[in-house]
């Protein structure tokens, strides 16, 4: 019989499987939270109903050990959320159908702090996605895109993240952050990206009327991850992204837990 001392065996089947060294691996990788708490304080859009968590249940039971529970109620689209393409494209794939392969993959970290900080109707530019690719390599169909705007620092305060405090529509009309503009969009949608991230309320700029960046991508089937946590963690390449939503049958997005694997 051999020895084997630093690998781990597992039979399934007629297969063997080394298990220690990815068990290894997992153990060494640093793994980034980019997802903000669900909470009362949590950012929902101006007209959405925000998070609500009541206590079902909470203490101590006649038969002498602890018990909690709780019910939670939320709009789709508030906090750390997936846009599925059925929120702005018409018969396209809905929460519980967006696959696998556009939730999870390597990743991109286009950097556009400077200039939001400079205009907070900032829009990512065809001409920003270029000069990353000059400096950074190209963007391969299937990548994962995050935009860093750097608003994610002001989280949770509205009036700083959103532009306005007001709720209802009177606070739609004062929006004001940055997005992606829909000719940007259309550029990564010919990609054939795999999604699209940012951390800001919207993929679409606070001030859209159109909302032409959530058509242009989502008529492709393409997702986006809205009102990311602090990006300032991620190279701009070479991250490894797990983004996996509530799975609403029928939804039009959902709760988002998205984190990233930074390269060793």
């Amino acid at each position: 019989m051999h020895h084997i001392a630093a690998v781990g065996l597992l039979l399934i089947g007629s297969q063997i499987w080394a298990a220690s060294p990815s068990v290894e691996r997992s153990q060494q990788d640093r793994w980034i939270d980019l997802t903000h708490d669900l909470s009362s304080d949590a950012v929902f859009w101006p007209t959405a109903e925000p998070f609500e968590l009541t206590t079902d249940a909470e203490g101590f039971t006649e038969a002498g050990y602890f018990y909690s529970a709780y019910s939670f109620r939320a709009a789709e689209h508030g906090g750390t959320h997936l846009d599925a393409p059925v929120h702005f494209a018409e018969g396209r794939q809905t929460t519980d159908e967006v696959p696998l392969s556009r939730l999870i993959g390597e990743a991109v970290v286009v950097d556009v702090r400077t200039q939001a900080d400079r205009n907070r109707d900032y829009q990512l530019s065809v001409g920003d996605l270029e000069n990353f690719e000059k400096h950074h390599g190209r963007i391969e169909p299937g990548t994962i895109v995050l935009v860093r705007t750097g608003y994610s620092r002001f989280w949770p305060d509205a009036e700083r993240y959103l532009g306005t405090a007001k709720r209802g529509a009177a606070g739609v009309a004062e929006l004001s952050f940055p997005g992606i503009h829909p000719a940007a969009a259309q550029w990564l949608a010919a990609r054939h990206v795999a999604s699209v991230g940012i951390d800001t309320a919207s993929i679409d700029y606070g001030r859209s009327k159109d909302f032409g960046t959530h058509v242009a991508l989502m008529t492709e089937n393409v997702p986006a991850f809205e009102n990311l946590a602090d990006l300032s963690a991620l190279p701009p390449r070479g991250s490894f992204i797990v983004a996996l939503p509530t799975k609403i049958r029928g939804g039009s997005g959902g709760p988002l837990r998205i984190v990233a694997r930074l390269p060793r």
